[in-house]
């Protein structure tokens, strides 16, 4: 294995002539994200796949010294050139942030080693070892990556990320091609984009409870978080540190109408009321009005009977990933099950769009099926 840093946008411009001749390439980065809302860039790592059996090679794209942002966007927008990148999750916020746009199309070498039927949620160290017999060092896991000089260990730390992905790469490809899934994990790459690139979801959706709330409280619960989000990406700090979920909660339960209420609501630290109390107490006070615009109610758990078939169509999804040779989890994300249900109920879903392509007639319509015959 070897690497180069690249610190210029001379360098980076004669690095990226060699996109031209390649079928892939294999991307990481590190990133920062201890006090802020966003991840702060660090290091790209690339690895370009020409075809040929010559040693890997990373270079290392240094983006607190290069500049020249459009060329790696042209790169990662490149529709020709297959973006592999491992668990990218994270670093599709990364790219999103940084320079606007998304690697596509994407090969997810955790999602193909799933749908391969070889483990679900494979960590990189664990899969380069399955494949590879390589057990890789995490020495440089909690490195300060924004530090300059980068250390010659952080650098070789690095470069592993991207040369062991790309023999893995290699046969994960040829593995899903033999068994006719390489459209599986390419259809779900796209998949990753499309939900990389929606709106985000309103955040008190996520909130376990949030459901037992008066319409008025889930209106307020509904403003606080519209509010925390615009703040701590405003100051680009983390939500916590705004105001944490129980604050939230507690707020949207209590309905404080002075300082002096504000301050009695246990979660809400004192700092908080010093900052942002005014602020606050008039959020609560419109939000929770009457005639403000109604926020949508939220569905309840399911009772003991759809806990059952809940349980019943997991069932069926396992026999189904069992035939289809897929890692069980990897048929479909845990609360779309509940969706299933709540559908075969007559209650109002909308469809995730994963649910059509390969997923359509060998998951989605015998599940449907299933789910209509616990029911009636």
């Amino acid at each position: 294995m070897t690497w180069q840093l690249v610190e210029t946008n001379a360098d980076l411009q004669a690095l990226l002539v060699q996109a031209s001749a390649c079928e892939a390439v294999v991307i990481d980065t590190e990133f920062m994200r201890r006090n802020t809302f966003f991840p702060q860039v660090a290091l790209l790592q690339l690895a370009f796949d020409d075809g040929s059996e010559q040693q890997p090679h990373a270079w290392l794209v240094d983006p607190l010294n290069v500049d020249d942002i459009d060329s790696i966007r042209e790169l990662m927008a490149n529709e020709r050139l297959i973006k592999v990148l491992h668990s990218p999750s994270e670093d599709l916020e990364v790219f999103s942030r940084w320079l606007g746009v998304l690697p596509q199309p994407l090969f997810d070498t955790q999602k193909a080693a799933a749908l391969l039927n070889m483990g679900f949620g494979m960590g990189f160290r664990a899969l380069v070892l399955e494949m590879l017999g390589v057990d890789l060092p995490k020495g440089e896991t909690r490195s300060d990556w924004l530090q300059r000089p980068l250390s010659a260990a952080q650098c070789e730390y690095a470069a592993l990320d991207v040369t062991c992905l790309q023999p893995v790469w290699r046969k994960l490809r040829d593995i899903a091609q033999a068994q006719g899934k390489y459209e599986w994990v390419m259809a779900d790459g796209d998949d990753m984009i499309r939900a990389a690139q929606a709106p985000t979801l309103a955040y008190y959706l996520k909130m376990k409870g949030a459901w037992k709330l008066a319409p008025n409280q889930l209106q307020v619960l509904a403003a606080l978080c519209e509010w925390r989000e615009a703040t701590a990406r405003l100051k680009d700090k983390p939500r916590g540190w705004i105001l944490d979920d129980n604050a939230c909660l507690q707020l949207a339960q209590q309905l404080p109408t002075s300082q002096a209420q504000l301050s009695a609501v246990e979660d809400v630290p004192p700092v908080v009321v010093r900052k942002h109390g005014d602020k606050l107490l008039d959020l609560i006070s419109r939000a929770g009005d009457v005639n403000s615009a109604p926020t949508p109610a939220l569905s309840p758990p399911l009772d003991a009977a759809g806990r059952g078939y809940l349980k019943r169509i997991k069932q069926r999804a396992r026999a189904i990933a069992q035939e289809i040779e897929v890692a069980p989890e990897a048929i479909l994300p845990s609360k779309d099950y509940e969706l299933l249900i709540r559908e075969a109920m007559g209650q109002p879903v909308e469809t995730p769009a994963h649910w059509a392509g390969w997923r359509s007639a060998c998951v989605i319509e015998p599940l449907r099926k299933n789910a209509m015959e616990l029911v009636s």
